[in-house]
């Protein structure tokens, strides 16, 4: 591949899958640790995991971080959006099984204590729980200064949360019932959330560049917090429409839509035109398939439904604040993959060519 690619800059996506693929395989022996409460009822490697708590109700859970993104903000000396991040990283995940987000904590490692940056990154916690209508009852802080390095001298900082929420038994979803036919309405991102921040920030290494395209530099542009789909998500899974799948486009990019458990493919054939910074990655050499193989490219969140239920996922969207349209389709395909119609793009597994 010509050009600037996700590898090239360390991060190496087919190993990942690899390992991970392991990695859950092993740890799916744990399920048969549990009968009754704390059972699991979807299988490892969705958004989140569902545990059944009693003959109604389960119990959400799933873990993730910020990646990357904080060394843009160790560079810009600016903390007080990435704790939006870990919240929008977790509860995103959670709303695509059916849950409802009810509480996070998190995991804060430093390289050294700072209490200007601690309390930075305590803003942006509250601010993200207050988008996704949740507490952070606790936490942990630890001190690795033989283990945490980060963009400049002592500012190293890895922050992550374990979120979990609540659903009905009856609406545990992984995308089982998705059907060719079946409607796909995506949800604009804010920008790049906070995936392929390897790529981003080797790409465009000077963030203190002002961008006339994007009104502001472009560090303050790459630190654009994750958008928290969390009041969209729960107006259209308590409004009784027939949700066939919740996707949360994250690493992978649209490929996430292949997470469905229903063996399908998708047709996106009206994708929205990326944000500017997406523009400016694609000028510093990265190729187009690449692009789509790493980031979100304008798509943060998908909702699958019946042709009937668009236009009231749509107008319910739209009434929490979200650029929502219809994108595309799932269609029959034995081999599962992702037709991009407007770039000529065709992927299945972990790339587009």
């Amino acid at each position: 591949m010509g050009g600037r690619s996700y590898s090239e800059s360390g991060v190496d996506t087919d190993s990942a899958a690899s390992a991970t693929g392991k990695l859950a395989k092993i740890l799916a022996a744990t399920a048969a640790f549990r009968d009754g409460a704390g059972k699991p009822l979807v299988e490892n490697g969705y958004y989140a995991s569902a545990l059944r708590l009693n003959e109604t109700l389960a119990l959400g859970v799933c873990t993730d971080g910020v990646g990357s993104k904080l060394l843009v903000a160790e560079r810009m000396g600016k903390f007080d959006t990435v704790g939006i991040d870990c919240v929008a990283m977790n509860v995103n995940d959670l709303i695509c099984i059916g849950a409802e987000p009810i509480c996070m904590v998190d995991y804060i490692a430093v390289e050294r204590l700072d209490d200007d940056v601690l309390e930075q990154v305590a803003h942006g916690l509250v601010e993200g729980a207050r988008q996704a209508s949740i507490s952070i009852p606790g936490g942990e802080t630890a001190q690795l200064p033989d283990m945490i390095r980060g963009a400049e001298p002592g500012r190293g900082l890895d922050l992550v949360g374990t979120a979990v929420g609540l659903l009905p038994l009856d609406r545990v979803n992984c995308g089982r019932s998705v059907e060719p036919g079946d409607v796909v309405v995506g949800l604009r991102s804010s920008g790049l959330h906070s995936n392929g921040y390897t790529l981003a920030r080797k790409a465009l290494p000077d963030l203190s560049v002002k961008s006339d395209e994007l009104g502001c530099t472009i560090g303050e542009a790459l630190l654009e917090p994750t958008r928290i789909y969390v009041r969209e998500a729960m107006a259209i899974w308590s409004s009784g429409i027939d949700v066939k799948a919740m996707l949360h486009i994250t690493g992978e990019g649209l490929l996430n839509l292949l997470r469905t458990a229903a063996p399908v493919g998708w047709t996106l054939d009206a994708l929205p035109e990326p944000h500017a910074i997406f523009h400016l990655i694609r000028q510093s050499g990265v190729e187009i398939a690449e692009m789509f193989r790493v980031f979100n490219m304008g798509v943060g969140f998908c909702i699958v439904v019946k042709e009937d239920d668009v236009s009231r996922v749509v107008e319910l969207a739209r009434a929490e604040g979200s650029e929502a349209h219809v994108i595309g389709r799932a269609v029959a395909s034995p081999e599962r993959t992702v037709e991009l119609t407007r770039y000529g793009l065709r992927g299945a597994g972990t790339s587009f060519a």
